[in-house]
């Protein structure tokens, strides 16, 4: 019974903590951050689970309103709304929720000295719930209420220590947000003028059926709102300013939100153009642009003197990677090979390994702030004396990234190399020299920051909290390098499966 219902409890029960965390705060700091975690960990246990389910061939869709999509209310709008969590789903929210998690407990040190609390953790809760959301949905009126509750929220985060520069990013984070809603609202309104439908699965089926101008029409203008939201060319440029003037706790959370778009941008489009002649252009166009992705983000960041900076060009240039490995699935999708399929595996793998490793170095970054005291960390250097667990957490991040073995990056960069090269040689070859470039910045970064003389400054000592929540990280890190044939097995294929076989989702949903 209460598994049948936790597809909704997953996002409810953030959404009521992060109402009911200001009347928790009137008690104390600690029932408040013991709220906070209670909540997101109760929905975590609910996603695991449902995730559990999901690898081993269980999906639960879960209908708001009327059973059939056909019913409708006296006024001619039809009253449903579907959460579906199948294997591809419920892996997006599993890390969407960790993060979220994660994030929570490394900032309890760092909110006690800004002196902030309620507010923030409401925000993350709201996002949580907005991210969660976001990756169940199965109609697009609730994408569109989610996609609205997570751009909100991340811009309350981004804003959250009232410094000048996070105003101006966010104030930049607000207009390309609302410009990329009406694009989403424009797109789903074409598609209701046609059908009269809201719901991903009836419309899906529909367009298998006869697709029209007014359909491909309307994906673009969906698929152009997602893109702008997971940050790839040609409307990357608000990720490195976003990131850069961001906490680096709401930086790696951040990395997630685009995660989910960019899994929620395949789901519409494995959906709606599988079975039409535009499934292989259009996945070449998204491939290309994740190719030009890796390149921009990897030669952008070359010349970068912020670190926060230079990681936001690296996380640009790692989503083109999922875009890479996906869009080339996507337009191999008609003749089924294995090596299209080989393709979605390898970028869900991906999808996976970007928040674990960009946000690992985003939270390295945040520390390292937060015990030196230096608001650039450019003004740090041989930090490695004083802090060698900083260091060696650091150059886990750096090799992850780069896709140096043995370590998870490798694992999935491998397996999209392989992928592509069977498809276009050249978009291959970008990539590797893009992981290769990658790995020289960072390695130059790491000798500025960490080796040379001692840092003479006075350090704080690490808070448990950040340590732990690093030390997970950096293990989960460890262990899909060291293991990716088991990882693999259990919960990306099962993944790309879902993502790929449409009529399962289609019939799941209806």
């Amino acid at each position: 019974m209460i598994l049948e219902n936790a597809p909704a409890l997953a996002i409810g029960i953030p959404l009521f903590a992060a109402f009911a965390v200001f009347f928790i705060g009137k008690i104390g700091k600690r029932a408040m951050k013991a709220w906070v975690v209670a909540g997101l960990l109760a929905a975590e246990i609910f996603v695991i689970w449902l995730t559990m389910d999901a690898v081993s061939g269980i999906s639960h869709f879960y209908a708001v309103g009327a059973r059939f999509p056909s019913i409708i209310s006296p006024g001619g709008f039809p009253i449903r709304i579907v959460l579906a969590a199948d294997a591809a789903s419920t892996l997006v929210a599993l890390v969407a929720m960790s993060a979220c998690l994660l994030a929570a407990l490394f900032s309890f040190s760092f909110l006690k000295e800004k002196n902030a609390g309620e507010k923030f953790y409401s925000l993350l809760l709201l996002l949580s719930a907005g991210l969660v959301g976001l990756s169940f949905t199965g109609d697009f009126f609730t994408m569109f209420v989610f996609l609205e509750v997570v751009s909100i929220s991340s811009a309350g985060l981004i804003a959250f220590f009232r410094e000048e520069e996070s105003f101006e990013a966010t104030f930049k984070y607000l207009v390309l947000s609302s410009i990329g809603a009406l694009l989403l609202l424009f797109g789903v309104g074409m598609f209701y003028g046609k059908y009269g439908l809201l719901n991903i699965g009836a419309i899906a089926a529909l367009v298998a059926v006869e697709a029209s101008f007014i359909d491909f029409a309307a994906v673009a203008l969906i698929a152009s709102a997602l893109l702008l939201k997971c940050g790839s060319f040609p409307v990357h440029m608000w990720k490195p300013d976003v990131y850069q003037k961001a906490s680096g706790i709401v930086s790696a959370v951040l990395v997630a939100s685009g995660l989910v778009g960019i899994y929620v941008l395949f789901r519409i489009l494995f959906l709606m153009l599988a079975n039409t002649p535009l499934s292989a252009m259009i996945g070449w166009v998204i491939a290309i642009f994740g190719t030009i992705s890796i390149f921009i983000g990897v030669t952008m960041a070359l010349k970068q003197n912020s670190l926060k900076r230079l990681v936001g060009y690296a996380a640009v240039a790692e989503t083109g990677f999922v875009l890479l490995a996906l869009g080339t699935g996507l337009a191999a999708i008609t003749t089924r090979d294995i090596f299209s399929f080989k393709a979605v595996v390898g970028g869900m793998f991906q999808l996976v390994n970007d928040a674990l490793n960009i946000g690992l170095l985003f939270l390295v970054i945040a520390a390292v702030a937060f015990v030196t005291k230096k608001k650039k960390v450019g003004e740090v250097n041989g930090l490695a004396h004083k802090s060698p667990v900083l260091a060696v957490l650091f150059l886990i991040g750096l090799l992850a990234i780069s896709g140096m073995p043995p370590l998870n990056g490798f694992a999935s960069k491998i397996i999209i190399y392989e992928s592509v090269y069977m498809a276009s040689p050249v978009f291959s070859i970008v990539g590797i020299l893009g992981s290769i470039m990658l790995l020289a910045i960072f390695v130059k970064v790491f000798v500025a920051i960490f080796l040379g003389p001692p840092y003479k400054g006075k350090i704080e000592p690490l808070p448990k909290s950040m340590l732990l929540v690093m030390g997970i990280i950096a293990f989960f890190i460890l262990f899909l390098g060291l293991f990716p044939k088991q990882a693999i097995e259990f919960v990306f294929l099962p993944a790309a499966n879902a993502l790929v076989n449409s009529q399962a989702y289609i019939g799941g949903i209806l």
